[in-house]
């Protein structure tokens, strides 16, 4: 299956989106991607927000999505990007590409969603050369009981409303058992006031594929 239907979360999810990259996120991406060079995967593209952001020394980024609308944003910011840009259907749990084809995989904002991110990590690490870096940029369980509580609870309603969205995936801990081996993260509530938003915790790291 390369297309996941959500046209309401497709249409609303760019408007949010940009909200948060006032409040910092635009600042994020970059430090997400700074550094990155040679060949690029990304999963999960969404409408493109991160080609702004990949720096010269990247010679190519295939990028993932599988929503139609989306994709279709995407698609238009890869004409203005600076770096060359193809965007492609698939879903990140099986890709259609080549073992060990490239030097960098870019996970932002996407691990919430997808319907077997372990799975999806596994791909990852299979489409990364030996050596190759995973950048990642994602929202995670909490780290005290009080937000871990709230995230189980959000978690049942949410994920029917924001196209598969789980706010208490422990995903840094995932990639740091799915044969990677993290070089630096950094973790930080986003946006603040974050006390009562269940999707505050975030983690910004690079891991190396074993």
């Amino acid at each position: 299956m390369s297309d996941l239907s959500h046209p309401i979360f497709a249409r609303l999810y760019p408007r949010l989106d940009a909200g948060c990259a006032k409040a910092g996120g635009d600042a994020h991406r970059a430090e997400l991607l700074a550094g990155a060079s040679g060949r690029v995967l990304e999963v999960g593209a969404g409408y493109g927000a991160n080609f702004a952001h990949y720096p010269p020394e990247v010679t190519e980024v295939v990028a993932i999505e599988p929503e139609p609308r989306l994709r279709a944003m995407a698609g238009r910011a890869a004409a203005e990007a600076p770096v060359p840009v193809t965007v492609r259907p698939g879903v990140a749990e099986d890709l259609d590409v080549d073992d060990a084809s490239f030097d960098v995989a870019v996970a932002s904002l996407v691990l919430c969603s997808v319907r077997d991110p372990v799975r999806a990590l596994a791909e990852l690490r299979r489409a990364l050369r030996p050596g190759g870096e995973l950048r990642y940029y994602e929202h995670v369980r909490g780290w005290t009981p009080r937000k871990t509580r709230v995230q189980r609870f959000t978690d049942v309603v949410w994920p029917f409303l924001a196209a598969g969205c789980h706010v208490s995936r422990p995903t840094d801990e995932w990639i740091a058992r799915s044969g990677f081996t993290v070089r630096a993260e950094r973790r930080f509530e986003f946006p603040a006031p974050a006390r009562v938003n269940p999707a505050s915790p975030h983690v910004l790291g690079t891991a190396v594929r074993d």
